[in-house]
């Protein structure tokens, strides 16, 4: 029986210097809150326990001249709307730490390097490198098999899934506990409604943001999940 987690979700508009603002969810774990920055397309930023962990940041989705610097930053593939080398000088200092995969680490020479499946502590989360590639034929020339990554975050007892660019993989569906998923949701590249529908279904992530979706209509995703009641599907403006 699946487990029964209790999440206090704040929608807020956090507010940096020079006045921007980024919308931001809330969420309690058992050794405090959570917090998530809705940037945009793919790219995230946590604030856990004082840590700041920025995941693919890119100039594109956010003014990194006023974000907090990293901790942590997690590249899930070297593509230019997930890897940007001027938004990761903005948000570096000396003692950030770098996950990366290892076509990332040949283009910027820096970070822990992590295949796929492999899993690693990095100041007190653990990091689970989730394969992300396309299953569809013809498909694989954009994230083949065995280069890209997604991530597990484990924070107290909540285990956030970001996927990266990906499709409805095996690996995906096989995922357990996860309390929160961002799944890509635009053809050619990642994944239909239906495919996103599908996979939620079988690893039932107690929250799911559709996110990288470009034009796709996330309203049909809601549709396709509202005989799911243990799924929530949260929209927020991720294109």
């Amino acid at each position: 029986m699946k487990r029964i987690l209790i999440f206090l979700s704040v929608i807020a508009m956090n507010t940096f210097s020079q006045g921007q603002k980024y919308t931001t969810d809330t969420i309690e774990t058992d050794e405090g809150k959570l917090t998530i920055y809705l940037l945009g397309h793919g790219t995230l930023m946590f604030n856990f326990k004082g840590l700041n962990i920025h995941i693919d940041p890119v100039r594109d989705f956010a003014d990194y001249t006023v974000l907090p610097k990293a901790d942590i930053i997690l590249i899930t593939h070297h593509h230019p709307d997930h890897l940007d080398k001027t938004a990761l000088s903005l948000i570096e200092k000396p003692e950030t730490k770098y996950i990366v995969t290892p076509t990332v680490f040949n283009e910027i020479k820096k970070g822990f390097i992590m295949n796929n499946g492999e899993k690693r502590t990095v100041d007190g989360i653990q990091v689970e490198a989730v394969p992300a590639y396309n299953v569809t034929k013809d498909r694989d020339k954009f994230h083949p098999r065995g280069r890209d990554n997604g991530y597990a975050l484990t924070f107290g007892n909540k285990r956030v899934y970001i996927a990266g660019d990906t499709e409805n993989t095996p690996e995906m569906e096989a995922l357990k506990n996860i309390s929160i998923a961002f799944l890509p949701m635009n053809q050619p590249y990642t994944m239909t409604p239906d495919q996103v529908a599908d996979v939620a279904r079988k690893f039932t992530p107690e929250i799911l943001y559709p996110y990288h979706y470009g034009n796709t209509d996330v309203s049909i995703l809601k549709e396709l999940l509202k005989n799911q009641p243990d799924i929530e599907v949260r929209i927020r403006d991720m294109k």
